[in-house]
């Protein structure tokens, strides 16, 4: 395998924050460097469902995850055991929900919060944390930029064909703060300037990228419902692919035969959504 993509994954950021507060991510679309369309999440549009959605291809209602509080190893065929099959190295940057859907649960702090793994049939080199204690008043979050920077680390360590990364930050302040606030325009604002820095980067190392999130949020912080505000987000392409028009709008459960099209990886027979970059 010799493409390379990346899927960025931004929790909790509704439609309208994406296209008004990321002055970054909206300057590549309006300098054509990038394509943006709006993104569908799944129901219910709760994190741990919409994750497993993103990379079984298949809806709640298949894979079974009904919420937060139900996560254990999924048995669809995902992306991770999709390019491993295809003869490509994966990488993961995320919330120990990812390490438990996609490689072994329970998730054990020790054994599971870093590792390096070449012959893992998911995921090869796996960085998570498990933001034990979060709560309204300490998000227990990591800083972005080591995130961001900790994947580059393993591109360019172990040369990932794909790599995902996910970071709870923006959730945890939506729902904190809700999204209509001084105190969120500042993170959503903060994000994009980490984030930028690395697209180039990224781009230079031969990575197609996508930046989107796992669903919205609503005025009252809330998600998990069909409410558009809950239900809706952005997503952003850079990279040499052909895609929808611009007012067509995207299901979640497009993005992982999307992203196996892209690497030339056999898409498993499970995902059923059609592809929409070519």
């Amino acid at each position: 395998m010799d493409r390379k993509l990346l899927l960025i994954i931004l929790d909790g950021v509704p439609y309208r924050n994406f296209r008004r507060l990321f002055g970054n991510l909206e300057g590549w679309v309006q300098s054509g460097e990038a394509r943006v369309w709006k993104h569908r999440a799944v129901l219910p549009s709760i994190s741990a469902s919409c994750y497993a959605s993103i990379h079984t291809g298949v809806s709640p209602q298949v894979h079974g995850c009904t919420g937060n509080g139900n996560v254990f190893r999924l048995k669809e065929d995902d992306v991770f055991s999709q390019v491993r099959k295809g003869g490509g190295t994966t990488g993961a940057v995320a919330h120990s929900f990812w390490s438990e859907f996609f490689n072994r649960s329970p998730f054990d702090y020790v054994r599971d919060i870093e590792y390096d793994e070449p012959e893992s049939a998911t995921i090869n080199h796996g960085r998570f944390h498990s933001m034990t204690g979060y709560g309204h008043d300490n998000q227990m979050t990591p800083s972005d930029v080591d995130l961001f920077a900790t994947l580059t680390n393993l591109c360019g360590r172990f040369d990932l064909n794909y790599g995902m990364l996910h970071t709870c930050t923006l959730d945890s302040m939506g729902h904190r703060f809700f999204h209509e606030s001084a105190e969120m325009d500042k993170a959503c604002f903060v994000m994009d300037e980490m984030l930028a820095p690395f697209i180039p980067r990224w781009r230079a190392m031969g990575y197609e990228v996508i930046v989107t999130a796992d669903h919205g949020q609503d005025d009252r912080g809330h998600h998990g419902g069909h409410h558009p505000l809950q239900q809706e987000t952005a997503l952003y392409y850079f990279g040499e692919a052909e895609g929808p028009a611009q007012d067509d709008v995207i299901d979640q459960r497009q993005l992982a035969p999307t992203i196996l099209n892209r690497l030339g990886a056999p898409v498993a027979d499970s995902m059923k959504a059609g592809a929409f970059l070519r």
